[in-house]
């Protein structure tokens, strides 16, 4: 039962942590509290598992004509939806967003290959035969 739980609760701490991170360094991130805080890595996590693929489907187009660089405001924007939707998180701007969202991104994934050490159980190994089937 708590197999599928840790997971989800190890990236949901790394989410806040980068968070909380963000808003020490970028000046136009502000949380009141801590339960923003939380509140905000939940929504962030929800956003980014829901809405994020939504969106990136309706702007491919978009995406390719950009080299994929369009991905980066659609980060953003989840950035933003969630600051609109909880109350004591705040983001000053677009551009905060922008940026904030590339360090939050490149900070959760060194945590997260720090967090999961040499776990080998995620990656996938080509066969030593060399067949797939």
């Amino acid at each position: 039962m708590l197999q599928g739980l840790t997971p989800f609760l190890v990236h949901w701490g790394i989410t806040a942590l980068s968070l909380w991170v963000a808003s020490l360094i970028f000046a136009g991130i502000k949380f009141t509290d801590t339960s923003s805080l939380i509140v905000s890595a939940l929504l962030l996590g929800f956003a980014n598992a829901i809405v994020k693929p939504l969106l990136i489907v309706l702007t491919l187009p978009l995406t390719f004509l950009t080299f994929g660089l369009f991905l980066l405001v659609i980060n953003a924007l989840m950035i933003l939806l969630v600051a609109s939707l909880v109350n004591g998180f705040k983001v000053s701007s677009f551009w905060t967003a922008f940026f904030a969202s590339i360090f939050i991104t490149v900070l959760s994934f060194v945590i997260g290959a720090f967090v999961a050490g040499g776990d080998q159980s995620q990656v996938i190994q080509m066969p030593h035969n060399g067949m797939w089937l």
